[in-house]
């Protein structure tokens, strides 16, 4: 058991050729785009669904922010299905790698950093040095508050990589412990197997949960520079 613990984190591969794109463009497949008059209940579900997001998390944007809404709802919508469906058995979750998690992270956050600077360059320069700054503090200040900056990118990613991967490596875990007590003791192997079971209603809870912080984060440094 300890030698496949983290088998499930390894990139597949098909023919020697890592197949991590294609399980990636798969959760684009469970959001078909309504092409009727009246939508069935489940295309309607899911727009009522992006509606709700979408209006708590743009609330308090002004108008260019919300010109995000579209790239913040497909980011909440990739994450979220990506988590569950790698909930399934045999499956691979692409969140687990830090690699992709950055991908994401580094050019969201460089993005809004960039709509900060060009349309409040005084107020994003005025973060690095707080107002009433005694003169001796001040390079200290600025060294302090660029190292904050540039780990923001870094704390997304470690944040959505570290939840996710905790939680499956656990799943793990206790499903080995429950297949090895099986042997021993049936009403042990009984409380791990609920215990796996209350685990993993958890983990769904988690991952939609982890898809709408990350997105969160996002708006609130896009909301920072807007």
């Amino acid at each position: 058991m300890n030698e496949n613990l983290f088998s499930s984190f390894t990139t597949p591969t098909m023919m020697g050729l890592p197949i991590v794109v294609l399980i990636i463009m798969f959760p684009s497949i469970l959001f078909p785009s309504p092409n009727r008059l009246i939508n069935n209940r489940l295309v309607s579900l899911q727009q009522w669904l992006v509606q709700l997001t979408a209006k708590q998390m743009l609330t308090t944007h002004n108008h260019k922010g919300q010109t995000w809404a579209l790239m913040l709802m497909s980011l909440i919508m990739f994450i979220g299905s990506t988590n569950l469906l790698g909930l399934l058995p045999h499956s691979f979750t692409p969140t687990t790698q830090l690699s992709m998690n950055l991908g994401m992270a580094i050019p969201l956050w460089a993005a809004t950093v960039m709509v900060g600077f060009r349309h409040k360059t005084k107020a994003c320069l005025a973060h690095f040095l707080p107002q009433g700054t005694p003169f001796p503090l001040i390079p200290m200040l600025v060294i302090i508050e660029t190292i904050s900056l540039f780990i923001q990118p870094v704390a997304l990613a470690v944040r959505l990589t570290a939840n996710i991967t905790a939680g499956h490596l656990l799943m793990h875990l206790i499903g080995g412990a429950t297949l090895a007590l099986m042997k021993i003791s049936t009403s042990t192997a009984l409380i791990a197997f609920t215990v796996l079971v209350l685990l993993t209603i958890l983990e769904f809870a988690v991952a939609l949960i982890q898809g709408y912080v990350f997105t969160l984060l996002v708006s609130l440094y896009l909301h920072d520079n807007t």
